[in-house]
């Protein structure tokens, strides 16, 4: 998780990472391009990571467990 970060904290678990359908999914379901595909693992767009809206459609897609999503201002994590 990116710790620099002012408002949003993302994770991806390590074994999900390197799923190349979750990481195609994530690419194309972020609204505000957080995620990319790396060449068939998730790559986390740092300077995008404050710009989450909170929609929770990445956690949506994801299996349980694989996403988190930190509110790091305040309030708790929006995890599957």
């Amino acid at each position: 998780m990116r710790r620099d970060a002012t408002f949003i904290g993302v994770e991806v678990d390590d074994d999900a990472a390197v799923d190349a359908a979750l990481a195609a999914t994530l690419a194309e379901t972020c609204p505000v391009d957080i995620y990319a595909d790396a060449g068939g693992r998730v790559e986390i767009v740092e300077p995008n990571v404050d710009e989450c809206i909170l929609c929770d459609m990445c956690v949506a897609a994801a299996p349980p467990g694989a996403v988190a999503v930190h509110r790091l201002y305040e309030g708790p994590a929006v995890d599957a």
